[in-house]
């Protein structure tokens, strides 16, 4: 079984396996940047009550699967989402659909994806891939972040599908149906849609570990980390942020570059240019994200423990907060329609 399915690299798991399977079922126009804008992928959170490979539980996007639920429905298409508390039950419905052949997106541990190098392995249920096809005892894989599509036996996916943990996948599987033309009506409504809820996301959530106000309430944890948990913890804690950010995910600066491009091609779309300016915030933003991974970086591996390097990174996220924030301000301002 193997559908006529073209794989698409990209550069984050959920964007490109939104854009791959409307892009099969005939969407020429989706891009990645316009999936994860109008699926108003763009988030942070830092959850204190939370860990995740016994660090701090940071997410620089919104939930699993709200990328390609919000975008789907913004575009008028319907889709089919499921999750299974039987094994058997979810390995029966994915063959149907293979033998129907309709590629399906798949929410998965990384733990248990063998093609992944050995490093990258860990314990992390919110990776998403798709499966196209089955060769005998192995399903095709098209994993957006790898170069070219893969294999996976029955028994890994089925152990990547049922991964434990936090975020359980529980077998989730997604795919589009029904899909009819999208015009450019709908298209620009559901920029303007994603848009105006990004920006409801970023600065009117209460509380302080949410939105923009969550990259301050980081800075102030990160300037306090070395005295409260000691040098060593401390610098785990910092390198799972950059294993969250650069390696599993794209984290803060990709998302942050993604969206600068999403505001670029909606420019176009909306025939507005003033989103070309707020667009060179978010890429001075994700400059900023990786900056201080790249510190943070060095603090794990030991070039520099002082407290001063913690309060540099503090110092960076600060800006990263006031510089998204006032972004997010203008956004808001422009009273899109």
């Amino acid at each position: 079984m193997k559908s006529a399915f073209e794989h698409i690299q990209s550069a984050h798991c959920e964007n490109g396996v939104t854009t791959s399977l409307l892009k099969h079922n005939g969407v020429d126009f989706i891009t990645e940047p316009l999936a994860f804008g109008i699926g108003s992928g763009l988030f942070y959170i830092h959850v204190p009550f939370l860990k995740i490979n016994n660090g701090p539980a940071i997410a620089f996007r919104t939930m699993p699967g709200a990328i390609f639920s919000r975008t789907c429905k913004s575009l008028g298409i319907k889709i089919q989402k499921i999750k299974f508390k039987d094994e058997l039950a979810a390995q029966h419905f994915l063959d149907d659909k293979l033998a129907q052949n309709i590629p399906v997106g798949c929410q998965v541990g990384v733990f248990h994806l063998t093609y992944f190098p050995k490093e990258y392995r860990f314990h992390f249920n919110a990776h998403n891939l798709i499966v196209f096809g089955r060769l005998n005892d192995n399903f095709l894989i098209s994993d957006p972040v790898m170069e070219s599509t893969t294999e996976l036996s029955v028994y890994d996916l089925n152990r990547a599908r049922f991964a434990k943990g936090p975020l359980a996948p529980k077998g989730h599987i997604y795919f589009p149906e029904n899909v009819k033309d999208v015009c450019i009506e709908i298209v620009k409504k559901a920029i303007v849609k994603g848009i105006k809820r990004n920006v409801r996301d970023m600065l009117s959530i209460p509380g302080n570990i949410a939105g923009v106000k969550g990259i301050r309430y980081t800075s102030k944890k990160i300037r306090s980390w070395r005295t409260k948990l000691g040098p060593k913890v401390a610098g785990l804690y910092l390198g799972q942020i950059v294993r969250m950010q650069e390696e599993i995910g794209t984290g803060g600066g990709g998302f942050r570059f993604i969206y600068a491009a999403f505001l670029q091609q909606s420019a176009q779309i909306l025939e507005d240019q003033r989103l070309l300016e707020i667009s060179n915030d978010f890429s001075k933003s994700g400059d900023l994200w990786r900056l201080a991974a790249t510190k943070m970086a060095g603090i794990f591996k030991g070039r520099n423990t002082t407290q001063e390097a913690y309060d540099e990174i503090a110092d960076i996220y600060l800006k990263i907060y006031e510089l998204e924030k006032n972004a997010f301000i203008k956004l808001k301002k422009l009273k899109l329609t």
